[in-house]
This record gives C-alpha cells, structure tokens and sequence, in this order.
C-alpha cells in the first residue's frame, strides 16, 4: 500500500547553467518579481488585431499598467501609464470586494473593451475613465460623488453601468446621462451586489448582468437583515477598528435573495419567481442569446440540488426547469452553461458519471448526447466555434498533475489535443475566431504567454519569459529543484499523487529532515507541474538541507467526484489519514530522518497542520499552522455546509471535525500564526485555540499580524513571517 511510484519529472536542477546564487527569503517577494514579466488581464481586443494585458513594473511589482501588443507586428508597447489616472484610497467595500477577487496592487487592476474596440472603460480608487486608444485622450466620467464599483460597458458599447452606495446605476456616453436604475439600497439592502459567500465560496463577484441588446438589466437584490451582525475587532498596529460585519455563520441565516430584470426605458422592475422556498442560493445568472429570456441556476441550501431554470421578460413569474442536478453529498458549481446562437441547443458540463464532462441539451433541456467521457475531468468549456461546430475545452484527460486545451466536435467523436508543453495551460479567446492565448506555466517555466491560431500552432510570443542572463530569477536558478512525482494508496484504495523534492546536492547517504506543504481542502490541488509562488520557500528550504513532500489527499479537486465525497460530513479525518500515509511512506527512504517531520499549512491547510499534529502525533514532530479554521461552526454557511452539512443535522461530525476535542494530544512543537484583520478565516478561531492550549498548560509559539488580512499581504509581512517560519524549522527539526 505504501510503495512509491516515481513518476514523470526526477529530482533534478530546473535551470541548468544559470546562477547560483542562494535565494534568500528577502528577495523572495521583492521587486523585480522573480517570476519575471507576467502578464495578467489577458485579452484580445474585439478585433484581434491587439493583445491588451496589464503589468507589474520593474522597480514595483504590485503597480500595474496597460500594455499591448500589435498583433500582425509582434511590437510591444505601453498603452496607458497608470499614473494618468487618480489615485486614491478604496472604499471597505471595494478593498472587501478585491480581498474575495485575491486581487492585489494598484494602478491599472482591470479594464473593459467597447464593442467597436475604438475605447476601453477603466475604473480607479472609485472614479472611472473611458479611453481612447487613437487620440490617447482620457476621459474622467461623471458618475457623481459615490464610490463606483463593479463597472461594466454594456454590450453594444452605448452605457457604462456601475454599482454605487448599494444602488445600480447607468451612464449613457453619447449624452453623458446618469441614470440611478434602483432606489431602496442602503443599511442592510443592497442592489446589483454579490454577498459576502457568493463572492467568497460561489466565485460570483457580480450582482447584475446586461441583456445582449441593452434594453433590460437582471439584478439581485439582497436583503442582510437575517444574518448575524457580528462586531469584530481589526486589529491594527495604531489602534483597534470595531467593524459591523453581517457574517453568516454555518446553521445560521442567509441573506434574503430576490430577482429583478428592469427595463432601461422605462425604469420598471419585473421580479422573477424563485419560487417558495427563500432559504436559497441564486449562484449563477445568464441571458439567454434572444435578450428576452433569462436563465438563472437555483440551489438549495443543502447544495445537493441545483436546477438550470429560465424565465421571459414577458412571464418573468413563470420558470421552466432546464438541466437538474443532484448529488447525496453536494452538487459542484462551474461556468459552462454556453448557449449556442445558431440553434436552440446548449452546452453545461455535469459530474452526473462521475466525472465533470460537457453535455449537449436541446431547448426542453434533454441530452442529445455527451461530447466528452472518461475517468478524467473537464476543467472548462473555453470557445465554442459555432461554424465549425467545435468545443474547445481545458482538462485532465492525459494526467491528473497536468492541464491542457482539448477539442471536440459539437456532434461527438474523438478528442484532439491542441497544447504540447509539458504543465498547465490557461487560454483566453477571441471573441469571433478561434485565436487564442496561452497562459503557460510549469515546475521549469515562470508563466509566459504565446499568440495561438485555431489548430494550436503558435503565431507569436506576448512574453516569452525565458530564464535567461537579465531575468530576475537568474541569479538564483541553477540552484532550483525540480520534484519526483509518484503515487501512493488511500486506505479505500484510491490512487493518491505526490510529489518529493529533494534538498540542492542531494546525498544519499546522509537523513534529511522533511517539511509536509499541504492544503488539503476541496477544490485545490498542489501536486501539479506548476509555477507557484507559493514554491519560493519550498525552494529555500531546499537550499537548507530540507526535504519538501506534498501530498493530495482525498478531498481535493480534479480527481472525480467518488474521490472528492469521502470527506463529506467528516472533514478532517480521510484527509489527516491519507497524510499520514504520505508520511509512511517517507520513513521508507533511506535519506528521510523519520523522526524529524513537519506539517505546514495556510486556511484549510493550517486546519489540515493542527488536526495533523492534535490526531498523529506520533507521525509529526513540528506543526506550521497558518490562518486556520478551528471550528467549522465558525465559518460560513455556502462552504462549510457543502461538506458538513447543517450543524443541526451534524452535531457529531462538527464536533468531531473541530480541532477542540483534540487538543489533548497535542504534545509540543507547534507556530501559529494569524491576520489580526482577517474578515474570511476570523481571528477569533486561532484566539480559541490558544486559550485552550493556554487552560492545558501547552506550549506553543504564536506571531500575529496587526492589519493583515487571510492572504497576508505585503513585502515587509512575508519577509517577517517567512523568517519566522524558518527559524522555527531550524529549532523544531535541526538543533
């Protein structure tokens, strides 16, 4: 059951022939970024003859512009500084808003094209500005005192449309008319807004959405007078901010969702019917190619339904049901609900055999058929070409560790395969053409982005990226590992994937001490051939004479649903055991100092260190636990309910999920540390624990940052935090 089996990349130099200078955890997050030139914001402008993204700067990573790229000439130029537009300090709400988005930096963040592609829509600190690429003019709209957030350019390109003060607003550009489209938001109603766990836990960070021809808006109207008003305390490191925030709490109430479409016009609102039952989900809202119908997906707050439903403008209290979707543990949200303009027919993607695949429905919502099948999973649905009647579609058919673009054909068949690097691939469409970007990255390549037509051959680099003499990683990566990857056996028999990196001149001979990185949770996966980020203090610690193990234990994502629903009602047990299995399998290695291990997490992963430490002592010596979950009572509704159920239903498995009850096995060895002003994982669950060590009698070490938020942002945070984390390695597992 324990044997490894190595696979694919052997521990070896990432960068032959390039610099060895040892990476010290100063330079690990400071400018230039080590990653090099990486684009973000990728987009082709409406007729592809541009490439449009935004960078960080050299001597400031976190402070974007907007660059382009002429596509027939390959020319790179600046497009707009960030400087020409204002600055300024972000409302709670947007700071709030990009803290779900994990968007972080200043400057250029994000930008919207016209439909002519003669302008883009650009918002900043609240103001927003229409720019004309031919003039260069920059245009400061007049969308009064408020903050504007969630900025869009209608489709045709006529209105830009913006929440603020919790209202929905449109400005007509040709008249420069500013029309406030809802009345009534203000104190715990909030118009055209997402709340806090659709934008967390759903991955809709919108509230409303355009009808294809402008006449009508559909939005949500959220009520938050049923969620508990906590008051937290930020902690900063001049004071303590008391914040009102309506968090809702696993078993408790959620906002009170409505559904309006109002028609521009006139100003009259029209409420679809969601039906009776209130304590629900509205995940997803889309229009339908006609403009006069409305599709909407409703999910019941156990999240084991999820039905695909549609409405008319003209009957918006009559819904017809569509695609439903059912599951004895929970139903997986995704955005690939396409509906094709040259039939009725639409695509969705469904794990109903297991596996997420794409499906073709009719009109009445029945399967013509299922264009993808297989033990293997569909990421995304990334272009449809109508005309050529092709799906192009992100998965896993070839390798779990691996992501790659596919295409199908709308009437079935076999599956071709367009990108060839070895890693993960990310692509970006045009809008009328099967041009695309490609967003590459793996263990060996920083992300670079290439110019790709219909059948996968490259026409052009956007940013090759390449390590070479000059680029910031240089220096440094001659000394850079790359991992084993294997595979071990769960307990059920279910194939688990790994990875092994093994310390710069490894020997043999001699027993090195081992840091577990994990996660852990669902919908994550870490045994990848990736570029992260997050590998900076993965290759530092292999700089200093440590092994560095990741396992992906059940639970985790792109491996099929049997796979993923062993942990449902029950978290924190199949996961910790499948760790543990990682950790047997260690101690069969000659070079691995057995007795010398230790587990470090964040979020779901510093759960994952405290039950690792609290339920296996024996396995590890040293737990890093970082911003965790401690009670699931404590987290919020859409998340942990998904796993765990209602708390009513689950007395026992939330109390057997929670890491209190294991407090008692907790032996020494153990850092944790936590945002002061965490508004996601809220401080209080790491303050509980350390009471309850405290009432035991425990010792245990603790670093908490005033300010910081769940992501620990910031230059200065993570170069103390890193610091902290190594030393506390050294004297855990080295002196």
């Amino acid at each position: 059951m324990l044997a490894g089996v190595a696979a694919s990349l052997q521990a070896a130099p990432a960068f032959p022939g390039a610099g060895t200078e040892p990476l010290a955890i100063e330079r690990m997050y400071a400018s230039p970024a080590l990653a090099g030139s990486s684009p973000r914001g990728l987009t082709l402008s409406p007729d592809g003859a541009l490439v449009t993204f935004i960078k960080g700067r050299d001597d400031n990573q976190h402070r974007f512009d907007l660059w382009q790229m002429d596509v027939a000439s390959g020319k790179l130029s600046l497009l707009l500084d960030a400087d020409k537009l204002a600055g300024g300090e972000l409302s709670d709400e947007e700071k709030a808003r990009r803290e779900r988005q994990r968007v972080y930096g200043e400057g250029i963040m994000e930008y919207f094209w016209a439909a002519d592609g003669k302008a883009l829509l650009i918002p900043s600190a609240g103001k927003l500005y229409y720019f004309t690429p031919s003039s260069g003019e920059v245009r400061l709209l007049a969308t009064g005192d408020g903050f504007a957030t969630d900025p869009k350019l209608s489709p045709k390109g006529n209105f830009v449309s913006f929440v603020s003060e919790q209202n929905l607003y449109v400005y007509e550009l040709a008249s420069n008319k500013l029309t406030q489209l809802t009345k009534d938001g203000g104190g715990a109603i909030k118009n055209a807004m997402a709340e806090f766990v659709a934008q967390e836990e759903m991955g809709r960070m919108t509230g409303y959405w355009w009808s294809g021809d402008e006449a009508r808006i559909a939005f949500t109207r959220i009520d938050e007078t049923p969620v508990e008003l906590v008051t937290r305390n930020e902690i900063y490191a001049d004071g303590i901010k008391l914040t009102e925030q309506r968090y809702p709490y696993a078993g408790k109430a959620n906002v009170e969702i409505a559904l309006g479409i109002v028609t521009l016009n006139s100003g009259s609102t029209e409420w679809v019917d969601l039906g009776k039952e209130k304590d629900i989900y509205l995940p997803r809202v889309k229009w339908l190619p006609n403009s006069t119908e409305l599709s909407f997906q409703w999910q019941s707050r156990d999240q084991q339904t999820l039905e695909l439903r549609k409405v008319s403008v003209a009957k918006p209290g009559k819904s017809q049901l569509l695609v439903k979707e059912t599951s004895k543990a929970w139903v997986n949200l995704n955005d690939d609900l396409h509906f094709l303009k040259e039939s009725d027919d639409f695509l969705w993607t469904s794990e109903r055999d297991g596996f997420n695949h794409i499906y073709l429905f009719d009109s009445k919502g029945k399967v013509k058929r299922q264009l993808t099948k297989g033990d293997w999973a569909v990421d995304e649905i990334a272009f449809v070409d109508e005309k050529a009647g092709l799906v192009y579609f992100a998965g896993r058919k070839d390798m779990a560790t691996e992501r790659h673009l596919y295409r199908v054909s709308l009437k079935g068949g076999d599956i071709a395969r367009l990108s060839e690097k070895p890693g993960m691939h990310g692509t970006v469409f045009a809008d009328k053409s099967p041009v695309y970007l490609d967003y590459f990255n793996s263990l060996s390549q920083p992300p670079q982005v290439s110019l790709h037509d219909a059948s996968g051959k490259q026409l052009a680099w956007v940013e090759e990226n390449a390590v070479k003499a000059g680029h910031p990683l240089h220096p440094f990566a001659g000394l850079w590992q790359l991992p084993e990857f294997g595979t071990l056996k769960a307990d059920d028999g279910q194939t688990l994937h790994y990875r092994l990196f093994k310390p710069v001149n490894f020997d043999a001979s001699k027993k090195y001490p081992v840091v577990v990185r994990v996660y852990g949770g669902p919908h994550a996966q870490l045994v990848t051939n990736s570029w992260s980020e997050q590998d900076y203090f993965t290759q530092y610690l292999l700089q200093n004479d440590y092994l560095v193990f990741q396992l992906d234990n059940r639970g985790s994502a792109h491996r099929g649903t049997k796979f993923e629903y062993v942990i449902y009602q029950n978290l924190g047990d199949a996961e910790v055991r499948d760790q543990m299995a990682g950790v047997d399998y260690l101690r069969t290695l000659p070079y691995v100092a057995g007795d010398k291990v230790a587990i470090y997490g964040h979020s779901y992963g510093g759960y994952m260190a405290l039950m690792s430490l609290f339920k296996a002592p024996g396995h590890f010596k040293a737990a890093i636990s970082g911003a965790p979950v401690t009670d699931w009572r404590l987290y919020d509704t859409h998340y942990t309910e998904r796993y765990m159920g209602h708390p009513d239903r689950n007395a026992e498995g939330y109390d057997k999920a929670s890491v209190f009850p294991h407090v008692g096995g907790y032996q020494s060895g153990l850092l944790m540390y936590h945002g002061m002003a965490d508004d996601n994982v809220l401080f209080e669950n790491s303050t509980r624990v350390y009471k309850a060590l405290q009432d035991e009698g425990k010792l245990f070490r603790m670093v908490d940052y005033p300010g910081s938020k769940h992501s620990m942002r910031g230059e200065k945070v993570r170069n103390h935090l890193y610091r902290t984390l190594a030393d506390f390695l050294d004297s855990e597992l080295k002196r």
